[in-house]
Parts: C-alpha cells; sequence; structure tokens
C-alpha cells in the first residue's frame, strides 16, 4: 500500500525460506549503477552484478516484495500493512497531529542520484553523482555547493567543517561562511597542498599502486568511499578503492598514518572510543584495529588485532550502535552479520539477519532500531530487545532504486511529558536512493505492535 509521497511501511508475514547467497565474485564492490533491474557498476572496468543467479528459483520469488504497487498484492488486504498518511512537516505542526509511523515527504532535485547523506542540526547535507552537495533546511532546498571533480560519495560534519570524500580520490573541506550562513567555502583539501609536495620531495613516501606506477602514499589514488570521525581524539579516518586507510589529525589536516588495511576496495571504516577502529572490505573480511602509541607517546600507530569475519562475499557496510556494544555488517549477500562487545573489549558472533534480496548497502543504528537499506530497494527496520533477539520491526517502501544512504536523527517534535513504561522513542530517518531522491521517515520505537513480526534471526560460526 503506497501513499501520496510514494513510499509504504509494511511488516512481513512470518516465512522460514532462506535468502540464497550469491555465487563468488558476483559483487565485490559496493557501487550499483543506474539500472532498475540489474544492478551493476565499473570501478575497475570489471563488472559485477548484484542479482543471484538463482532468484528465478528461489521461494523469495512469492514475496509480497515481488508484487508492483499497482498489482492486486494479496497485502492490500493484509492486517500487517500500515495505513497511509498524507505528508507531515515535523517543525511546523502540532505533536498530537503525527502518526506514530510515516513516510513524512520526498525530496527531489533533478541534478544526479543520492550517494551520501549527513545531518546537522536542522540542516541536512545530501551529496550526489552530479558533484553537488545540496543543503536542506525544513524539508526544504535551502543552498548548496559544488566541488571541482568527482561524484560525493561520503560526508561526515566535525568541528563546524563539512568532509566530503569523492569519486576523484580527494577529500575536500568546507566551511560555512561567518556572514552568510547559507553559503559553504572551501577552506582546503586532505592531504593539504604543502604537506603533498613535501612529501613528493622523499623517494621512501611513494607507494607502488599498480605495476610501473607509484603514488605518494599521504594522498588517496581512488575513491574514497567512506569516514569516520573519532571525536575524543580528533582524527579523522579515510577508507579508499586504493585499499588502503588513512588517518588525519582534524586540527592540522595532517596525514599521521597510510594503513594497507586490506587485499580488496575498502568500503566502511568505523572508529570507536579506546582506540579501536573497524573496517570492511571487498575482500570479504572485517578487521578490528587497535590504535598505539610509542615510547614518547608521540607517534601513532594502528595494528592489527583480529579479523572478525572472513566470508566469500563483499562486506558493503559497518555500524555500530552508540554505546559501542553492538557491531553489525551488511554484505552483498543481503546478510547483516552482527556481534555483541564481550568482556576482554573484543567481539563475538551472535548471528545474522534475513531480510533482503540483493546487497546491503548501508547501515545506520539509532537506539535499538537498526536501518538497513539494500540494492532491492527497500529499507528494513530491526528492533533489538534487552536481550540481544532481533525482529524486523517494518519495512520502508517508497524508492525506485537502491537505497544507498541513510541518516538517522531524534525526533525534535516528540512530546515533552515523561516517557511511558515501554520507553518510546521516535526517530527522523532520511533514506537516500539512486532515484535521485531522498525520502524522510518518522518511526517509533513502539509502533506497530503486533505479535507477529517476522524474525530473520540465524546463527553462524562466522567469526575466526
Amino acid at each position: 500500500m503506497t501513499n501520496a509521497q510514494g513510499g509504504s511501511m509494511l511488516v512481513e508475514p512470518n516465512t522460514h525460506n532462506a535468502l540464497h547467497r550469491p555465487k563468488f565474485g558476483a559483487l565485490l564492490h559496493s557501487e550499483p549503477n543506474n539500472d532498475d533491474d540489474n544492478f551493476q557498476y565499473n570501478p575497475h572496468n570489471t563488472h559485477r552484478n548484484y542479482t543471484d543467479s538463482s532468484n528465478d528459483v528461489s521461494p523469495n520469488s512469492m514475496s509480497p516484495w515481488n508484487y508492483p504497487n499497482h498489482s492486486a498484492s494479496p497485502l492490500n488486504k493484509s492486517p500487517w500493512v500500515l495505513p497511509a498518511s498524507p505528508a507531515v512537516n515535523p517543525f511546523h505542526h502540532h505533536q498530537d497531529d503525527l502518526p506514530g509511523n510515516s513516510l513524512i515527504g520526498s525530496l527531489v532535485r533533478e541534478e544526479g542520484h543520492i550517494y551520501s547523506l549527513a545531518v546537522s542540526g536542522d540542516l541536512l547535507y545530501t551529496g550526489s553523482d552530479s558533484k553537488n552537495i545540496r543543503v536542506w533546511k525544513h524539508l526544504k532546498d535551502y543552498t548548496g555547493f559544488k566541488s571541482s571533480s568527482g561524484l560525493v560519495k561520503t560526508i561526515i560534519i566535525a568541528g563546524g567543517k563539512i568532509f566530503t570524500g569523492h569519486q576523484d580520490g580527494k577529500i575536500r573541506v568546507w566551511k560555512v561562511s561567518s556572514k552568510n550562513p547559507s553559503k559553504h567555502k572551501r577552506v582546503g583539501s586532505l592531504p593539504t597542498f604543502k604537506e603533498y609536495m613535501k612529501c613528493s620531495i622523499n623517494p621512501k613516501n611513494y607507494v607502488e599502486v599498480r605495476r610501473n606506477r607509484n603514488a605518494v602514499k599521504v594522498k588517496h589514488f581512488d575513491a574514497v568511499s567512506t569516514l569516520s570521525l573519532d571525536k575524543e581524539e580528533g582524527l579523522l579516518y579515510s577508507g579508499s578503492w586504493d585499499k588502503t586507510v588513512k588517518v588525519w589529525r582534524v586540527a592540522d589536516f595532517k596525514c599521521l598514518e597510510s594503513i594497507n588495511a586490506h587485499d580488496d576496495a575498502v568500503n566502511a571504516v568505523v572508529a570507536m572510543s579506546g582506540g579501536c577502529v573497524l573496517t570492511g572490505s571487498a575482500d570479504g573480511t572485517v578487521k578490528m584495529w587497535r590504535r598505539v602509541s610509542d615510547e614518547k607517546g608521540k607517534k601513532v600507530k594502528h595494528v592489527l588485532d583480529r579479523v572478525l569475519l572472513k566470508q566469500e562475499n563483499a562486506v558493503t557496510a559497518l555500524a555500530v550502535n552508540r554505546a559501542g556494544t553492538v557491531l553489525y555488517c551488511g554484505s552483498s549477500d543481503g546478510i547483516v552479520n552482527f556481534w555483541e562487545r564481550d568482556e576482554k573489549f573484543g567481539f563475538t558472533h551472535v548471528g545474522v539477519l534475513r531480510g533482503h534480496k540483493q546487497a546491503v548497502l548501508c547501515l545506520a543504528v539509532a537506539g535499538n532500531l537498526l536501518f538497513s537499506g539494500s540494492a532491492d530497494k527497500k529499507v528494513c527496520v530491526w528492533k533489538r530487545d534487552e536481550s540481544g533477539f532481533h525482529t524486523c520491526h517494518s519495512v520502508l517502501t517508497g524508492h525506485v532504486g537502491p537505497v544507498k544512504c541513510i541518516a538517522v536523527e531524534e525526533d525534535q517534535a516528540q512530546p515533552e511529558k515523561p516517557r511511558d513504561e515501554k520507553g518510546d522513542q521516535r526517530w527522523i530517518v532520511y533514506t537516500g536512493s539512486l532515484d535521485k531522491s531522498v525520502k524522510v521517515w518518522r518511526v517509533s520505537e513502539q509502533s506497530p505492535e503486533l505479535s507477529t513480526f517476522q524474525t530473520w534471526v540465524t546463527p553462524g560460526p562466522f567469526t575466526t
């Protein structure tokens, strides 16, 4: 069932059919193209496909997800389909008028597919393949700024600065004008020109990136796919398709270290408190790194602590809850693995969540909820209870292209009265897609309350 904004929220009825994993090599990176039916991309002149070759005979071919919106879907009369709601603006409506779960609206500007999102206060930043960064305020187009080259693959905001990672391997730094808040100006790039020139003089600072080609190690020579910030230490981590992770000091933009992290493209990096950094790659591994200092306490270095996951399918996304106690990993086979922190500050694999038919492209955690966006155009909302058990809370539908990025913030329009015994919490969820749109949702942790939620949790010995 769809509403006026072209979206719906549904909860799938129970089924025990498992999803098929794609064959080895079906997808090694995390970048689909613009085709709605067969999402491919070509980062290194090699075509790889999101579609499972066994999909035609899969029991999931009978899933309600496969019904188009206009078809005679059995879900049209199902109690699992939530009623559609009109478009509402959370910034201008009275709280009592707002439904628990709803699609607030869609943000569309015909200038490219949405690859990245970031929220800062009442501003939403969106990056696209048009090289533009649009800024939205109260769900309206507010302003924007543009880079000279490279689609915007990742955005992060820290210390009043906006860091953007691009397809051309550059990290650009922007700042809001003090005279005009609608103006953004570029204040630098990583590495700085001065540092790059200084390092390029010394032959020891060059690394071989491919046959007969060397590059200065302080600069990414392939797409910057992910950024993560350690606020406590003032460190920015960047992951790239060049297989490296670089560590930057936010205060002066200095590159402190370049880590040869993986054997294939780095698709996700998550910095945690206590000097722990997690990386996920197209080589199918999730690695845990520890930050250590030399005897003088000056030089910072990261050492490999352990490999949490090693599989055939590419790792495409990572996310950690705010407490740093639960780690989630999305893969190209549509599965989400998750771990819980143990007493030794390590992670123990607990199980997997099966809710998508194609690659998981993005993850976000808010409160007790996990949001997983996929190339199958859906966003699954998972709820974790106090015992660590996960259920499929709801499914957000409405995008007509792969869901590439998710950003979540607390719903500021929540009533100021004490929360009930069930601890109701509501979130504003932004989902960006390769259909050139951003959809904005309101999701409550307590709604809907049905006893027939689908549970896709399967334990598995993936930890090595």
